[in-house]
């Protein structure tokens, strides 16, 4: 959100991304608008091989990354993904490290983790609006979107096409790493009670301020039958 203690350009970002076929060749399109000079700047771009998610995301990079200082910027984008993500689930991906389970991370994990570097340096709020609605900038965005995916010679997105050789096991956490609930730091924690199983924890993570608990799957060790005496 924008914090107005600050004074800051303000600038409009204009977003559109689309593919055809999805997944296929992709296109975004950006307009940046200034509403006090009533100066407005486009880019577009593509990738051979992507997804309409992904040309969605990457339109609010490419405009963020436009940007030659420090913003209070409004994105308006028709994509309820990335509206919804930017202002509701990023929080909790970044608390967790950007893992949705043990073995899974968010959808275009690197595009997200991409734009959220931007929003910290500026200060962002996104607004949806409906798409092919007759809303001038979006139609713009939409025209440039669909010609750039046409272009020869498309360059490609590695982040989508490589994704199967990304990391797919959450490594474990470590003492001081946040709590994926409250964030704050944990601290390593001897077991109080016996082992009942065939195994036992040498340690766990434990939250100070929420009292979660965290099993680090590196603690587990088994417990040694004793000897039979013949």
């Amino acid at each position: 959100m924008k914090d107005n203690s600050e004074s800051l350009p303000v600038v409009d970002i204009f977003t559109d991304g689309g593919c055809e076929p999805n997944p296929g060749a992709g296109g975004y399109g950006v307009v940046l608008f200034h509403p006090k000079t009533k100066q407005r700047k486009e880019a577009d771009g593509g990738f051979r091989k992507t997804t309409n998610n992904r040309m969605e995301i990457f339109a609010v990079i490419a405009g963020l990354e436009m940007l030659k200082q420090r913003c209070g910027v409004t994105v308006y984008s028709d994509s309820q993904y990335v509206v919804n993500a930017m202002t509701k689930w990023v929080p909790g991906w970044k608390r967790k490290g950007w893992w949705l389970s043990k073995t899974r991370r968010p959808e275009n994990v690197d595009l997200w983790q991409r734009l959220d570097a931007l929003c910290q340096t500026h200060q962002v709020e996104f607004h949806w609006l409906k798409g092919h609605a007759g809303h001038l900038e979006n139609e713009r965005c939409d025209q440039l979107a669909m010609a750039a995916l046409r272009n020869p010679n498309l360059p490609a997105d590695y982040g989508y096409e490589n994704r199967s050789q990304n990391d797919s096991v959450r490594p474990d956490m470590q003492e001081g790493d946040g709590c994926y609930k409250c964030s704050t730091p944990l601290m390593k924690q001897a077991p109080r009670s016996k082992p009942k199983r065939g195994y036992y924890y040498e340690f766990y993570l434990w939250c100070p301020k929420c009292q979660a608990t965290y099993q680090v799957e590196s603690a587990k060790r088994a417990v040694k039958e004793p000897s039979l005496l013949l």
